[in-house]
């Protein structure tokens, strides 16, 4: 059998089933988008408000928390259990920065415009990844309030990281340590997807709705919550002895990439949403022939380019759920059956 006639069997069959079909379409929908691309720029501009934001924190620390050290030091541990990879080494680095107040003025300034950075490219990455045509997507002044929203949540969530993390480590040394702690990852699985749900939405445009966005904020939350805990296996039993190996140059390149991966794979958490929402499976995997959803995933990639309205292309409301258009169009076979059976009565 020619390798053409295997290729074409092994697509007729992802294609016959829903369990490896959702998989292959979500993959494919992200090789559209060029996801690998969105994701390294959300992680350059993650890397350039990280460090300022970081900056600030210190030295924050540094005037609130002058006579309690150790205070300190627990706060700067929870604040960076976000990487757990690299934590260590951004930790000795941030220590030789001076606490100044030039350096808490240019910490906020840098943070303030890495974050706008990173919020634009957040709107237009979930926008791109959803189709949005450009003419649709929020303009100034909004987009800039969207991103100023999405700022707030970030800082929110970091807020929420280090109170938790913090209180974690203070129940270690407790009788009810292991339960706390139980209770600690719940409420942080809970609180991680509600801020990934307000974030996707702030980020997006109105035309997609809550009910769409809601699977990829719980994958989300879970991603980043394993993240964490990959990494956290990784430090304790692979880089104890060898974290500072490489320096400074070390630190960049560990830090790009743990951004880069979480990026990319809060990209596929949306990509599950989209694939989920608009029912963009099966696809193939060997074009030709197209299928429907191939077609229709195309036709929508043209349409975001859009830059002008269209007459007779403007939304009326928000785009409807999967269940939501499924209940109508159930409603409206029965409305047609029941009018059609009058008629010939």
């Amino acid at each position: 059998m020619s390798v053409a006639r295997w290729k074409q069997r092994l697509d007729d069959f992802q294609q016959r089933h829903a369990v490896l079909a959702f998989p292959v379409a979500v993959w494919k929908k992200f090789t559209d988008d060029q996801g690998g691309n969105l994701a390294a720029l959300l992680a350059f501009y993650g890397f350039v408000s990280l460090f300022p934001l970081l900056l600030v924190l210190v030295t924050i620390l540094g005037v609130v928390l002058r006579d309690y050290p150790t205070v300190q030091q627990r706060v700067l541990d929870s604040a960076l259990v976000d990487f757990p990879v690299i934590g260590d080494q951004i930790k000795t680095n941030l220590r030789g920065v001076g606490r100044s107040g030039l350096g808490l003025a240019f910490g906020i300034i840098g943070s303030v415009l890495g974050a706008r950075g990173l919020a634009n490219a957040a709107q237009d990455a979930l926008n791109r990844v959803w189709a949005v045509p450009f003419s649709r997507r929020p303009d100034f002044p909004f987009s800039w309030l969207r991103s100023y929203g999405i700022i707030a949540v970030l800082g929110v969530g970091v807020l929420a990281t280090t109170v938790l993390s913090a209180i974690g480590t203070w129940a270690g040394d407790t009788v009810f340590g292991a339960g706390l702690r139980i209770a600690i990852l719940v409420l942080s699985f809970v609180v991680n997807i509600g801020l990934f749900w307000l974030a996707f939405r702030l980020a997006t445009a109105r035309e997609v709705s809550w009910r769409d966005l809601k699977i990829g904020a719980l994958v989300a939350a879970a991603v980043w919550q394993g993240l964490q805990a990959v990494g956290g296996y990784v430090v304790a039993h692979q880089l104890r002895h060898a974290s500072s190996l490489y320096g400074v140059f070390g630190l960049v390149l560990g830090l790009l990439a743990w951004l880069y991966l979480q990026s990319r794979l809060t990209l596929y958490a949306v990509e599950i949403d989209v694939v989920r929402a608009r029912r963009l499976w099966p696809r193939t995997i060997f074009p030709p022939p197209l299928t429907p959803e191939d077609k229709e995933a195309y036709r929508s990639y043209a349409e975001a380019e859009e830059r002008v309205p269209m007459p007779g292309n403007e939304p009326e409301a928000p785009v409807r759920g999967v269940e939501e258009r499924a209940h109508e169009d159930e409603e409206r076979v029965r409305r047609e059956g029941v009018e059609v059976s009058a008629d010939d009565s």
